[in-house]
């Protein structure tokens, strides 16, 4: 079996540790002239901290019920770049370590000799518990040698102690001591836990990922219908419903009290569900974004929008109506082209947006002085 397919096992959606918010609005990708560049191609120019940043995004898509991810490598980093946790108790109970190598051939059994003493001296000092894999993760993969060892763990397992035993360069940084104690963990362990993964497998994971559009410059994913619009409001829209019903009875106050009778009012109810609507577009982008883009890219269209329509909110209005009218104009004619999201949306969205922030009381219908 693949570490794909024993990777797909489980389920749970992972918590991205210690990796920076989007920085940038739109695609990071400049448009060149030329045929494209293809991702693999790409990868082989990063820089080995770009590398690790890469996986630790890929590892957001695989199927493992990790808790969390964190991006450790650098100095001090006792051996782990990216540490996928599947408890709370993160290095202390079960983990899975992918060791980042960005070099320019494939790894060789003398490359991985030295990452194997750093992560059994690591067990042996209690900085932390064996992972249950350790993976090794490089662009350009394991030469055959290493393969055939990582595919044999107990041949594996045989060439690290006689490579302790022949006190090869790497054991040179380790007292006879530690020598000893990792000797005697390495005697006792199973070798399996050590694997490598492929470039294409980790292509066709990460393509799965939110990180994917943005990284390579792609186009995003299709996006699914919106659903059906529930009959009744659900409590989770009480605070947007609450102030157009306020914009209503300002208007009709004997006949548009609450949602039931407004809903019911021939010219306001028709407004509702239409606000309604709306509101259910723009909380379907939302996750649609979040299964597509990187964190905090959709937050950043709100606050784009928020930014381009707070002005018109903020004016002298004749009513609510007049000024929720106003602002639902204005979303539409705000310049967002620097958003990739934008690509994906509609009018209806933009002005769903105007409601989720209204529901997060950034936005008011009804002045407290009219």
């Amino acid at each position: 079996m693949s570490l794909s397919a024993q990777l797909s096992e489980g389920g749970g959606a992972p918590e991205m540790g210690d990796l920076p918010s989007p920085s940038l609005v739109g695609s990071p990708t400049p448009a060149l002239p030329g045929p494209p560049v293809p991702p693999a191609h790409r990868i082989y120019f990063y820089s080995s901290s770009e590398w690790e940043t890469f996986i630790a995004e890929w590892a957001t898509g695989v199927a493992v019920s990790y808790r969390q991810i964190k991006q450790l490598g650098g100095s001090g980093d006792r051996g782990v770049d990216i540490a996928a946790f599947k408890t709370d108790r993160g290095l202390e109970d079960a983990w899975d370590c992918f060791q980042a190598k960005h070099y320019a051939g494939s790894l060789s059994m003398s490359d991985a000799f030295p990452e194997m003493l750093k992560v059994f001296h690591g067990v042996t000092e209690a900085f932390y518990r064996l992972p249950d894999r350790y993976v090794f993760v490089a662009p350009k993969g394991c030469g055959a040698s290493l393969n055939r060892l990582l595919s044999r763990p107990t041949a594996l397992q045989k060439k690290f102690l006689e490579l302790l035993d022949a006190e090869a360069a790497a054991t040179r940084l380790y007292d006879a001591q530690t020598l000893q104690s990792i000797r005697q963990l390495a005697e006792s362990s199973d070798f399996s836990i050590f694997q490598s993964l492929e470039l294409n497998e980790m292509l066709d994971v990460h393509r799965t990922t939110p990180y994917y559009a943005a990284r390579f410059g792609t186009s995003l994913p299709a996006r699914p219908p919106v659903g059906q619009t529930p009959d009744a409001p659900a409590p989770s829209e009480a605070i947007y419903v609450k102030k157009l019903v306020d914009a209503y009875h300002e208007q009709a106050p004997a006949t548009s009290s609450d949602v039931e009778s407004a809903s019911a009012h021939p010219k306001h109810g028709p407004h509702l569900q239409r606000q309604r609507e709306a509101f259910y577009s723009a909380e379907a982008f939302r996750l649609y974004a979040r299964d597509s883009v990187p964190e905090g890219t959709y937050e950043l269209l709100q606050d784009d929008v928020y930014t381009g329509v707070v002005d018109t909110a903020e004016a002298n209005h004749p009513s609510g109506l007049d000024r929720l009218r106003a602002v639902l104009t204005q979303s539409g004619q705000l310049d967002l082209g620097a958003h990739t999201l934008i690509s994906m949306s509609n009018l209806k969205d933009r002005q769903g947006i105007c409601h989720q922030l209204a529901n997060a009381d950034k936005l008011t219908w009804v002045a407290a002085d009219e």
